[in-house]
């Protein structure tokens, strides 16, 4: 009832209203390359790594969501903001604490007291705050907003992470698939080495030609320790963000494996669908409105505070029963607190939690431009990307003919060593930028998906177990 009561007067300060925001109706990217406007359902693109139909990522994706640290900490985050909101609820009930007193004195026999006394107290004190001018429910106004925007923190940290996993785990089998081009094309120098060496000790051709072989095959092996080098990075990476220790995952992800690769089609629907998902406007949303409580809660210090105590208890230092009413005792009260004179104190507080607003509002808006230029970034990079493929292939394709017959040509002696070279070259640098090629397209897909604000829709309760207690289970 008194809680209730304190509602009844409109708490001071400004009623926090959600920005209207005007969003384009499509893209300004066409939409091209698979791409189309039709609006994906939350729940598939909540699972958007299942599209690219590779087991052994999605097992990396569950392992993430268990294991990483920085999933751990935001949950911790999360449940610290709920138990902060549960702290300010608490201020609009009243306060009750108990205590009690039992002793027992004996006088001095030469001061003629040496009469033995018992004494006995006990009660109970109250306190409550009538919440006048809002005080304490723009408190608990400012603490709902920080715990939703803590939700939405964490689910910002998920979505990223799953992107991260993805793109390294894309890293790891682009670099897998490098060494494999290099390695045959090794062998392909190799056999060209050695059809130089007959040539020259047949006296067909010129020391020259053997030399410009080895150095190409010399070149060529210099690469791979690179590659393996970025491999293992690449898996270290990708073992921290499952929470594991670096190098864990080398031996799982050794041999090679196809880079994946993404459906025909992809919706990405329409801009007001990505500001309506992405979790950072949303968390960015909240904050603006928790800025927005605060100024009414430095505004409500303008205004006197109100509060109720009382106590009621039994007090005795005489033998009988303690609890009977001519030993009870109480009081109760109103007391009022205003501040009269603080230098501006007040003023300046109030005008400190405006401008935090102000910043929130401004970063609030900025989050939908950055969103909105994520999106168009990622459609035009995967548009192009697959344009470039298609030229790679074709030019991947051509440079193998070409090395097969300059080849031929040079062992029937009807051109020199500079054609066989330069096809070589030609075709390690074709292959090797159509693997990058593969990567970077599937690449640009997932930062795509994150832009769109895919990952968490339908695990935001699940995300993140709770941590275990001493005893080892889960609370």
């Amino acid at each position: 009832m008194l809680a209730a009561s304190s509602c009844r007067h409109r708490a001071v300060g400004p009623d926090y209203k959600k920005p209207v925001t005007v969003t384009p109706p499509s893209w300004n990217t066409g939409m091209s390359e698979g791409l189309t406007s039709t609006t994906r359902p939350d729940e598939s693109l909540a699972q958007w790594w299942t599209t690219l139909q590779d087991p052994i990522l999605n097992g990396l994706i569950e392992r993430a969501m268990k294991g990483n640290l920085d999933l751990r900490r935001a949950e911790a985050a999360l449940r610290e903001a709920r138990a902060r909101r549960g702290i300010a609820n608490t201020d609009r009930f009243p306060t009750v604490s108990a205590s009690g007193l039992v002793g027992f004195t004996r006088g001095s026999n030469r001061m003629g007291t040496a009469a033995n006394a018992g004494f006995f107290s006990t009660g109970f004190d109250a306190g409550w705050e009538y919440d006048v001018f809002g005080r304490v429910r723009r408190s608990i106004e400012v603490a709902d907003a920080n715990l939703e925007a803590s939700q939405e923190l964490l689910r910002d940290i998920l979505v990223s992470l799953l992107a991260e996993v993805a793109i390294n785990y894309v890293e790891v089998r682009q670099y897998q698939a490098q060494l494999v081009i290099a390695e045959s094309n090794l062998r392909i120098q190799e056999d060209t080495l050695r059809l130089a060496r007959e040539l020259y000790e047949a006296g067909l051709t010129t020391r020259l030609d053997v030399d410009q072989a080895e150095y190409s095959l010399a070149g060529s092996r210099a690469r791979i320790p690179t590659l393996e080098t970025n491999l293992e990075q690449a898996k270290n990476r990708l073992a921290v963000l499952l929470g594991a220790r670096p190098g864990e995952l080398s031996a799982e992800l050794s041999g090679t494996g196809r880079i994946p690769v993404g459906p025909p089609e992809i919706a990405v629907g329409v801009p007001a669908d990505t500001l309506r998902r992405r979790p950072d406007i949303r968390r960015a949303e909240r904050v603006l409105a928790a800025r927005t409580a605060a100024v009414g809660v430095a505004t409500a210090a303008r205004y006197p505070q109100f509060f109720l105590p009382g106590s009621i208890g039994y007090e005795m230092i005489t033998k009988g029963n303690p609890l009977s009413l001519g030993n009870l005792i109480g009081s109760i009260a109103a007391s009022a607190f205003y501040t009269v004179f603080d230098a501006g104190r007040i003023r300046q507080g109030i005008e400190v939690q405006n401008a935090l607003q102000e910043q929130a509002l401004a970063d609030y808006e900025t989050s939908i431009l950055l969103a909105l230029e994520e999106v168009e970034n990622g459609l035009i990079a995967y548009a192009d990307e697959q344009v470039r493929r298609r030229s790679l292939v074709e030019a991947s394709e051509a440079a193998a003919r070409a090395v097969q017959v300059v080849r031929d040509s040079y062992g029937a002696g009807l051109v020199d060593f500079l054609p066989v070279l330069e096809s070589q070259r030609s075709l390690l640098s074709f292959q090797d930028q159509l693997a990058q090629s593969d990567a970077t397209v599937t690449s640009d897909l997932i930062r795509l998906y994150k832009a769109l604000g895919g990952g968490w829709t339908p695990l935001a309760p699940q995300t993140v177990p709770q941590p275990p207690d001493k005893t080892g289970s889960n609370p």
